[in-house]
C-alpha cells in the first residue's frame, strides 16, 4: 500500500510532502484545485474527509486529517525514529509542544489577519486592538525560543520544524512581522535550503501562501 496524500493547492498539505520527502518514503498525490473566487477547496475533497479540507492522507483503510495528527501517524508508523526525540526526554516534551503550538497558539491571529486583511475594509480597530497585538506577543516568543537553539526542539531538524514552518512563512508574506526578527529569518532560509523541502515543492507544484488559508 502506498500513502495518498489528497493535496489541495496552496495549502497546509505542502508540509505532508516535505514530511513524505524528509523521510524517504513513497507517496502518491492526488491533486484539488481551490475555487477561483471563494478559495474554497472543491466538493470532492468531502468524499475524503466530511470537513472537506486538506490535509487528509490515506493509508489502505486509513484516512488521518490534520496537520498534527497526519505528521504524528507518518512519523509513528514510518520513521523508525527518525525527525522525533527519544520518548521521556526533555526534547520529547518541546517536540509535542510546537508541533502543537503551530495551528493551537500561532495561526489563529494569522487567519485573522489574513481575513481582516481580506474582508476587513477601512475600520480597523479589530486589527489594532486584539490582532496585531497577538502577533507581536507571540513572533516576539518565537524569536526568542529560536535565540535558544538552531530549531525548535534543539541542535537536531524534527517534524516539529516542519509544522512550524508555516506560520513562520505566512508571516514572512508581510516583512513587517519578522524584518526585526533574525532568527525567524534565518529559520526560513535553512528550511528553504533543505533538499526535501525544494523536492516537496516540485512535486506539489507553485505555492501561493496569500491563499492558503
Amino acid at each position: 500500500m502506498t500513502i495518498v496524500v489528497h493535496h489541495l493547492n496552496n495549502s497546509r498539505s505542502q508540509r505532508v510532502l516535505w514530511l513524505l520527502a524528509e523521510l524517504g518514503i513513497e507517496y502518491d498525490i492526488k491533486y484539488y484545485e481551490r475555487d477561483p473566487k471563494t478559495m474554497l477547496a472543491p466538493a470532492s475533497l468531502r468524499q475524503v474527509h466530511p470537513l472537506g479540507k486538506s490535509p487528509v492522507i490515506t493509508d489502505g483503510q486509513q484516512t488521518v486529517a490534520e496537520s498534527g495528527a497526519i505528521i504524528e501517524y507518518i512519523v509513528s508508523r514510518y520513521g523508525n525514529g527518525r525527525l522525533i526525540p527519544e520518548s521521556g526526554t526533555p526534547e520529547r516534551l518541546r517536540y509535542t509542544y510546537w508541533l502543537h503550538y503551530a495551528e493551537g497558539s500561532a495561526m489563529p491571529p494569522l487567519v485573522m489577519n489574513l481575513i481582516f486583511n481580506r474582508f476587513g475594509g477601512d475600520d480597523s480597530s479589530a486589527n489594532d486592538a486584539f490582532i496585531a497585538p497577538q502577533i507581536k506577543l507571540h513572533f516576539d516568543y518565537i524569536e526568542a525560543e529560536l535565540n535558544k537553539s538552531t530549531w525548535f526542539v534543539g541542535e537536531e531538524f524534527t517534524a516539529a520544524d516542519i509544522q512550524m514552518s508555516f506560520p513562520l512563512e505566512i508571516a514572512a508574506m508581510q516583512a513587517e512581522m519578522i524584518e526585526n526578527r533574525p532568527k525567524i529569518q534565518q529559520f526560513i532560509e535553512r528550511i528553504h535550503a533543505r533538499p526535501a523541502y525544494k523536492q516537496a515543492l516540485e512535486r506539489g507544484g507553485k505555492y501561493n501562501y496569500a491563499n492558503s488559508i
